[in-house]
């Protein structure tokens, strides 16, 4: 069983028990938070499509931890100018697991 979700303006193909890096989510670690934004459904081959969304479909999961990403060097040059800009950045993330798909 699986299903296609929007978590945080990104859409996941998750399964029960599965954990996933997702962007910073508003939630402490240890809380349940609850996705209603279910675009597919598949319970043994029997397909569920939403148009966006399934009607009372849900997926619970609950927050793992709150993590940073790898950096990132953004490095900006013109040729011939002596310009050069050197810049960082690491992403936040929130790890979660999927507990229950619902629908």
């Amino acid at each position: 069983m699986f299903a296609i979700v929007s978590i945080a303006g990104q859409q996941f193909k998750v399964e029960e028990g599965q954990q996933i890096f997702v962007h910073r989510l508003a939630a402490n670690e240890g809380e349940n938070v609850t996705f209603n934004t279910v675009h597919l459904i598949d319970q043994d081959g029997k397909v569920r499509i939403g148009e966006p969304n399934v009607a009372g479909a849900s997926v619970k999961a609950s927050v793992i931890s709150h993590v940073k990403g790898d950096k990132v060097i953004v490095f900006h040059k013109k040729r011939r100018k002596g310009y050069r800009k050197k810049n960082g950045h690491r992403q936040s993330f929130t790890q979660i697991k999927i507990e229950n798909i619902a629908g």
